[in-house]
């Protein structure tokens, strides 16, 4: 199906569900689109300030993203009740084969 140039976007997204990873939710990728994308130390505070939710809705979508192997909680050593979370391999590797995706729908466009 060929939805056309104005619906790119919308192409990309069916290619990505297609593709078989993961379904994540919008809060789920801002999540992790901060975690990886801003210097951390990130902490779950931080991050519910920093997407203006609340401290469960960032403990759930940690919960999903850490299942996935995509983000990690760590321990702070120097402080034991804080808790640091940050990217993981798989995590970048999700983000930078999603980036492609989006990055190659316009030259799959021009070549067809």
């Amino acid at each position: 199906m060929q939805l056309g140039p104005l619906n790119s976007w919308m192409q990309t997204l069916i290619d990505y569900v297609r593709s078989g990873e993961p379904d994540l939710t919008n809060r789920q990728m801002a999540l992790l689109l901060v975690v990886h994308l801003t210097p951390g130390p990130h902490t779950v505070r931080g991050l519910a300030r920093a997407l203006s939710v609340s401290k469960p809705v960032v403990t759930r979508a940690l919960n999903r993203l850490g299942s996935l192997g995509y983000l990690r909680r760590q321990r702070d050593e120097a402080d034991r009740r804080n808790i640091f979370v940050a990217t993981t391999s798989e995590g970048a590797t999700f983000l930078d084969q999603f980036g492609r995706l989006i990055a190659d729908r316009p030259r799959q466009r021009a070549a067809a």
